[in-house]
């Protein structure tokens, strides 16, 4: 919530300043997640596409 009228904004100011730095540390979180995934992932496609190399070698392909 983030009240038009001035006086209402400063009124709840620590209140909405601190909504506004805990969802600021909370989406930087949830993108450092995405980011460790996404590198996790990489490296997982990158080990199975070894593999399947292996795989094509050893069947002659």
């Amino acid at each position: 919530f983030l009240p038009s009228d001035s006086q209402a904004a400063r009124d709840y100011a620590d209140i909405i300043r601190g909504d506004f730095e805990d969802y600021i540390q909370d989406i930087q979180s949830y993108f450092r997640c995405l980011d460790s995934e996404r590198a996790r992932a990489f490296e997982e496609a990158r080990e199975v596409s070894e593999d399947y190399g292996r795989f094509l070698q050893l069947v002659g392909e």
